[in-house]
């Protein structure tokens, strides 16, 4: 009887082995944009989007800080100052020293001020020590919002707010009006048109930017353009780049505008190495 058995087994064994040999094989790994992870690709090509090299997948998203010093103290109008940036880890609270490239920078920084009128998107330096500074001029008095966006290694592309106050009496920031009409910045002309024509908060909105000229047209910074939309109250700021461009005279941008309510946005466009950054007003309704 035991022998029996014995053979039995044995003769079971090489069916098991067969079992185990005919499992499906493990899945084929998925590359993705670290700036649009909607992005997908079976290999590590480019992003047609934003250019950056796709990733065998992404850590999990953790928000770092940004320690903001700014000086001298109090910032004048109109004086130099000089932003010094340090990224802290969450995990370690340690001191962030290495940095993946990101639309030909390792740090994006835009200014904002609390009136809407003044915006800037500028480069700071990465020094020996790990910390990034940069000098400007803040124009007028009063709040601005100090954006960086920057990709620590090993993590995920980051986009955090501080807040410098300047020096001096502020004048009151007037409401701004809805203003979708055509755009003139240095050597380009911009126009808007927006799918759906009233934009929903919390809904996919499609920006068409049409350009008055593409012949000279080129990349920035990577991208056939860069858009920052922020809220009139400056609590919500978005960073994208072209849903569909292909150096062609229309440029598309998909964005959800998170609450009702006024809406700026800033689009750059290089041509002829020159910079065109135009600003657009949007009113955002709420679903009803």
């Amino acid at each position: 009887m035991l022998r029996r058995s014995a053979l039995l087994a044995a003769a079971a064994a090489p069916a098991f082995w067969a079992q185990e040999a005919a499992a499906p094989p493990p899945p084929p790994v998925e590359f993705v944009c670290p700036m649009d992870p909607d992005v997908r690709a079976k290999g590590p090509q480019k992003c047609p989007r934003c250019g950056m090299t796709l990733v065998p997948g992404l850590p999990d998203f953790r928000e770092f800080r940004v320690k903001l010093d700014a000086s001298p103290r109090p910032l004048q109008p109109g004086k130099g100052a000089q932003l010094t940036f340090e990224v802290i880890d969450p995990q370690t609270g340690k001191r962030v020293t290495k940095f993946e490239w990101m639309h030909e920078k390792l740090f994006h920084l835009f200014l904002v001020s609390r009136d809407l009128r003044y915006f800037a998107h500028e480069h700071p330096t990465l020094e020996p020590d790990g910390r990034f500074r940069f000098e400007t001029e803040f124009p007028k008095p009063g709040m601005y919002r100090v954006l960086s966006d920057f990709y620590p290694a090993g993590a995920t592309p980051q986009l955090i707010a501080n807040t410098l106050f300047v020096a001096g009496a502020e004048a009151q920031a007037k409401p701004l009006a809805a203003d979708r009409g055509t755009q003139k910045g240095e050597n380009l002309d911009v126009s808007l048109e927006t799918e759906p024509a009233k934009p929903l908060a919390g809904f996919k909105t499609l920006l068409f930017f049409d350009l008055s000229n593409v012949e000279g047209l080129e990349m920035y910074l990577g991208a056939w353009g860069h858009l920052m939309a922020a809220s009139e109250d400056l609590v919500d700021m978005i960073h994208t780049h072209p849903f569909l461009a292909d150096g062609g005279k229309r440029i598309q941008f998909n964005i959800i505008f998170p609450r009702p309510g006024m809406y700026r946005v800033w689009v750059q466009f290089q041509r002829q190495s020159v910079v065109n950054t135009v600003a657009f007003n949007i009113p955002v309704e709420e679903l009803k």
